[in-house]
């Protein structure tokens, strides 16, 4: 394992995976910078030889508070990183597993995990429209990221690692149960139900790998709202295993009549 200082960024590798994060302070408008953070990301993602993204977090401050042209600062920030994929979309065809959500401190902090060629499997979900294919209503780029990725085993067989992007109340494009958080919590534990089962990766090629919404560990589940807390972790620990690592967070969800936003791993 090593590891260093690149600009802004620091990461670490082992030789077959790379792990790397940096911040990006507040701007009045994001678009440009957040294009810019992206592409020196994967630049020397690429250039290391870790070709397979596979998990990436983008914690934005004020992530439904406008900006300095009156947008949306999530919509500005996926028009930034939307271009950032474009430009590198020869190196990095497929998107990663991700999450966007909003944090305490203004600006934004990038964080992912690549790794070397030939492991990762991006999948969808077949209950909910692609991100990147949402219509214009949601800004005017889409979001970027895959419903989960599977990481296979570093001999690249079917053993490995599922990990389950930020995921909420949604079917198709819309947003489900507005003002009820007990049904969007149910609903979210659905969709990932639906997406980590072997019917949904079957369709993948990953037969006999798939999985129980109980086998879903390094949960990190978002509250928009503190006076949810308790209903949450109420619906939460009837679906969930009682074993598993399960942290709660109290910030604001990509949308703003989106209440709960839930994330993790299966193994």
């Amino acid at each position: 394992m090593r590891g260093g200082v690149v600009g802004d960024a620091v990461f670490a590798e082992d030789g077959e995976h790379l792990f790397y994060a940096v911040r990006l302070g507040p701007q009045p408008v994001y678009r440009g910078r957040v294009r810019e953070m992206y592409e020196n990301a994967l630049r020397f993602t690429w250039e290391r030889g870790y070709t397979d993204l596979v998990r990436m977090w983008n914690l934005i401050g004020g992530i439904t508070s406008p900006d300095a042209d009156g947008m949306e600062i999530y919509r500005d920030f996926c028009v930034g990183r939307a271009e950032a994929f474009a430009t590198w979309g020869e190196r990095f065809p497929q998107l990663p597993a991700a999450t966007g959500i909003g944090t305490l401190s203004p600006g934004v902090d990038l964080c992912f995990l690549a790794a070397r060629p030939g492991r990762a499997v991006h999948l969808e979900n077949p209950r909910q429209t692609p991100a990147y294919e949402y219509p214009s209503r949601y800004g005017p780029k889409s979001p970027s990221f895959a419903r989960a990725t599977f990481l296979k085993d570093i001999n690249g067989q079917g053993a490995g690692s599922l990990f389950v992007s930020g995921t909420a109340s949604i079917l198709g494009d819309d947003t489900v149960h507005r003002g009820d958080i007990a049904r969007q919590t149910e609903e979210t534990l659905r969709n990932i139900e639906v997406l980590v089962g072997s019917d949904n990766l079957d369709r993948y090629g990953l037969g006999g790998v798939g999985h129980d919404v109980k086998d879903l560990d390094q949960v990190k589940v978002y509250v928009r709202d503190a006076e949810h807390v308790p209903v949450v972790r109420d619906v939460c620990a009837s679906a969930l295993s009682a074993d598993c690592d399960i942290a709660y967070f109290n910030v604001d969800v990509c949308r703003p009549e989106l209440l709960v936003e839930i994330e993790g791993v299966c193994r």
